[in-house]
């Protein structure tokens, strides 16, 4: 089965962004790569360690463009974290308060999650319980794939 080995965001301010997952999220900086032509771009990477070994990977690069996303819903596009427990996310509570950093929660049902943007408007997530996905293809899911295809059902 595959897992998320890791994420890639673009960053504009690396020392601000090294502060934020650093400081605040608590990630460690492993590793840091640079070189300069990423697209005809000087560049640095930044590879923060997740306690899963994922990793988040921040790249800035050198005047490049800052992408469009402003049309779209803020959190259409977030990587989620996963604390054990739904009692874990008091302490994200206090952490991002104490850091200024706005927030807002929403209630999925079993879970409950903490949204909030680093220094570059990527949104994260912190949920708790993590998530437990199926192993198994799942034949509702693609129906509604299908529906939205605007296929019809295969056998």
């Amino acid at each position: 089965m595959l897992k998320l080995d890791h994420v890639v965001f673009p960053v504009r301010d690396a020392g601000k962004s090294l502060a934020f997952y650093r400081d605040i999220l608590e990630l460690p900086l492993v590793d840091a790569h640079e070189g300069d032509d990423w697209g005809s771009y000087p560049w640095l990477m930044m590879i923060f360690a997740l306690p899963d070994g994922g990793e988040i990977v921040l790249v800035e690069l050198k005047d490049a463009p800052r992408p469009r996303y402003k049309d779209l819903p803020r959190d259409v596009r977030h990587y989620a974290m996963a604390e054990g427990s739904i009692s874990d996310l008091a302490r994200w509570r206090r952490k991002l308060r104490a850091a200024e950093v706005r927030f807002w929660e929403e209630d999925h049902g079993a879970q409950q999650s903490i949204y909030f943007e680093d220094p570059d408007g990527v949104v994260l997530e912190i949920t708790a319980p993590p998530s437990r996905p199926g192993d198994a293809p799942s034949a509702r899911a693609a129906r509604a794939v299908q529906r939205w295809l605007g296929a019809q059902p295969q056998a």
